[in-house]
Parts: structure tokens; sequence; C-alpha cells
């Protein structure tokens, strides 16, 4: 005990010293961390499901649920310093809400970005002997020995550009709908239970629109690690996969449909909430034809 009571005090002493007095450099920070910490379990997530052998049972459940739950811990660990975005998608949301500025857009989006490329970098640390047990140590993009999918995102065989970018638009917009009506505050959600529903909500995404291609509804999540997978020895084709049709997607469809999202719960939604001093929010049953209160 006497141990753990002078590491706390030691701690206290370090924070007036160490601690960013700048709102704006604190909030980098945290998407920074907070994005690096929802990529590497992702990518973790991802290279399981890739390199096990025999493979896991019930596989993408698996997936959904650590997706998931990266996403509830990546925005906790982050949102009292920045609101935990940690995704270009939702920042443009809330840039064309005008709650932040562009340039501090400008600036969320670097720092995701750069999280998310140490988040695979330290995944590309964790499973380098499996990554080098399943392919031998040759970075492959197509073929059965391909990882590529542990890094960034790959359409499935079936999948066209234009209905990747459908996919992409649509699910980051149902994405986004939910986090405006989880952090409205009309609607009066704790804001401890927040991330956890965030969290909850990706997994719903997953189990809906996991099929097309993995559900990459975050351009940091998809870009940098397409990046250090090209540092990593992939070579040229995590850009010119399938001709170059594809790496534009995942940057592309999640800022139009986060865009799209937002503004649909607002128009749909948001400005028809009441505030919290008009009336409540009744359940109303009927019962023999005439309204019952059940709620």
């Amino acid at each position: 005990m006497p141990v753990f009571v002078g590491a706390i005090a030691m701690l206290d002493s370090l924070r007036p010293r160490l601690s960013l007095k700048s709102p704006l450099g604190r909030a980098l920070l945290g998407e920074f961390v907070g994005t690096a910490v929802l990529l590497l379990i992702i990518c973790c997530v991802c290279a399981q499901e890739k390199l096990a052998s025999p493979k896991v049972v019930n596989e993408m459940i698996n997936i959904n649920v650590g997706v998931g739950l990266a996403v509830a811990f990546g925005v906790a660990i982050t949102a009292k310093l920045s609101g935990g975005h940690i995704n270009p998608a939702v920042s443009i949301m809330f840039l064309s809400f005008r709650q932040i500025s562009f340039v501090k857009f400008v600036l969320y989006c670097i720092a995701q970005t750069l999280g998310a490329f140490v988040g695979a970098a330290l995944t590309y640390i964790v499973y380098y002997d499996a990554l080098n047990n399943f392919d031998g140590g040759v970075r492959e993009v197509y073929g059965s020995k391909s990882t590529i999918g542990v890094f960034a995102s790959v359409p499935s065989e079936f999948l066209g550009p234009v209905n990747g970018l459908a996919d992409h638009i649509i699910g980051t917009a149902i994405f986004c709908i939910f986090i405006c009506h989880l952090t409205d505050k009309r609607n009066s959600y704790p804001s401890w239970a927040q991330p956890l529903l965030i969290g909850l909500n990706f997994v719903m995404i997953g189990t809906a629109f996991g099929l097309n291609a993995g559900y990459p509804y975050n351009p940091a999540r998809d870009l940098a690690p397409r990046l250090f997978a090209l540092l990593a020895g992939y070579g040229c084709d995590v850009f010119s996969y399938n001709n170059y049709s594809w790496f534009w997607v995942p940057l592309v469809g999640p800022m139009i449909g986060g865009v799209l999202g937002g503004w649909i719960y607002q128009l749909a939604v948001g400005f028809h909430v009441p505030d919290d001093n008009e009336n409540k929010y009744e359940l109303v049953a009927l019962k023999n034809g005439k309204d019952v209160e059940d709620a």
C-alpha cells in the first residue's frame, strides 16, 4: 500500500509540470491517442481473423464485438480532451454544424491519421511472427497469402466501386445519425454511457454492413494503415488494387456519409426534439379504441 500511495503522490507532483496548457494541444493529443488505440485493436482483431489456424468459430461476431469495443474505448479515452471524434467523417459532420472551425477540423484529421498510422505499426509489431508464419515473409496484396486485409479494407470480389461508394455513404450516415442522437443533450443520455452506446452503435453497423467491404467507415482508419502497409513491404498495390478503383472509396464515401447522416438527423429528428422544460416523451398504447398512457 505505501508503494501505491507514493506512486500516486509522484504522479500528482508531475501533473502540473507535464500537463498541456493549450486546449487545442490537449484535443489533438486526445485524437492522436484515441485513434491509435482504435486502430491497434481493430487491426489486431483483423489479424486474428486472418492469421488464426484453424479459423475461429463465429469469427464475424468476434470482429463486430471487437471493433465495437475499440470504438467505445477509443471514444472514452479521449472524450474529455477532444470530444472523442477519432474519425474524420465525424469531425466533418461537426464542422458542417459549425461546432468546430475549419482549422481545427484539419488538425483533427492530421492527428487522427497519425494516430491510425501508429496503431497499424503497433499491430505489425505484435503480429510480426504470425504474419511471417502465414505468408513466409512476403507481403502480398493479392492471392491466398494476402494479408493486406489486416491493415486496410479489401472489397469482396463481387463489389464494384459505385456500389462500394453507396455502401460507405449509407453505412456512415447511419452511424452518424446515432452519434447525433446519443450526443444530443435534449435526449438526456448520461455522458459516461455515450462511448459504450456509440460502440454498440458500431457493433450494429458491423452486423448490417460487414459483407461488402468490412465497414471501414473512417478515412483515417483506412488511409493511414494503407500508407503503413506501403512502407512495410506490400508495395504500390495497396493503392493500385483493382486498377485504382478502390482506395479512394473509404476516403470519399464516409466523408459524404458523415455530413449526410448528421443533417438527416437534425432535419428529421433533432430540430423537433422538445427541450426538457416542454412536454415529456410518452409512450401511448391503444386499448378498446381509446388512448391509454403506457409509460
